[in-house]
């Protein structure tokens, strides 16, 4: 039984900002029912980010198909038809926050046909139309490796195309039983080899593996063509998820980063309140060579 990792490190406190930015950002969301995994993921950057006036958006709905056991996401197998308003809201939203860079994710609709692969290609073209200097990532989740509906978000070629390994092999059957590592390789590998799409992928340590792990799982990322990767602290979100193993040092997490730009990654985050979509603005595109 894990008796847990103990009092949780000075380094790992955080300090909460508000002001006129955070305040806006919330209201706006608010005003068009949009849903942010700043706020479904009870991210620990919220503050920060939205007191700078960036959200990540989660499309399809708050509540996800599949039950992760590192994420406080709701779960549920009949979760409400996608809200045919939202991609026109959120295009809305991004011309309202004036965003250059805007961030998009979803749940896991393994409910529908296409996983809301349509709903995702509805939403990327509302907001380019309403805002056409505007780059995009895009977090996509594995469509249950439906390669139509891969294809068709990836045919719209977002800036970014990401999509999270979130831990290492071993820990799959524990951490994401209604996931596949390999598929999750797949997807990179698809974006880079198909479409020539810039690559991003992220996970979370302290979950139980070990430093030659998360090593060999950089090592898979850059073999299947991935460009950039974060590299952040999983955190607990509620006593019904899996428990923290260990808190990782600044030092380690200093260690990883050099590890993953040794291995030929382009743009590297790794720190303990890194997540997939923080300070998003700063990993740029790569430009493919022909």
């Amino acid at each position: 039984m894990n008796s847990g990792p103990g009092k949780k490190p000075d380094w790992l406190k955080i300090k909460l900002a508000s002001g006129s930015s955070f305040a806006s950002t919330r209201k706006l969301l608010n005003k068009h029912s949009l849903h942010t995994v700043c706020r479904s993921a009870m991210c620990p950057n919220l503050h920060e980010c939205w007191s700078k006036g960036t959200a990540t958006f989660l499309l399809l709905g708050n509540v996800c198909t599949r039950a992760c056991r590192f994420c406080a996401v709701a779960t549920g197998q009949r979760p409400a038809l996608p809200d045919p308003a939202e991609p026109a809201n959120i295009a809305e939203a991004v011309k309202t926050m004036k965003l250059r860079h805007a961030v998009l994710t979803s749940v896991n609709r393994d409910d529908l046909a296409d996983g809301g692969s349509a709903h995702w290609v509805e939403t990327i073209r509302a907001i380019r139309s309403a805002n056409p200097a505007v780059s995009l990532e895009c977090l996509i989740p594995d469509f249950g490796g439906s390669e139509r509906a891969l294809d068709l978000v990836m045919a719209e070629a977002p800036e970014v195309l990401n999509h999270n390994i979130e831990t290492v092999p071993s820990l799959y059957s524990k951490v994401r039983p209604q996931a596949s590592y390999e598929r999750s390789l797949s997807v990179i590998g698809r974006a880079k080899r198909n479409f020539r799409l810039a690559t991003k992928s992220g996970m979370m340590v302290g979950m139980g593996e070990t430093p030659e792990e998360v090593e060999a799982s950089l090592r898979d990322l850059r073999r299947h063509g991935c460009d950039m990767v974060t590299i952040g602290q999983y955190l607990q979100p509620t006593a019904a998820h899996l428990p923290v193993e260990r808190y990782v040092t600044p030092e380690e997490f200093e260690r990883y980063r050099q590890i993953a730009l040794d291995a030929g990654f382009r743009h590297v985050q790794s720190g303990p309140f890194v997540r997939s979509s923080y300070h998003a603005e700063a990993f740029e595109p790569v430009e493919e060579i022909s």
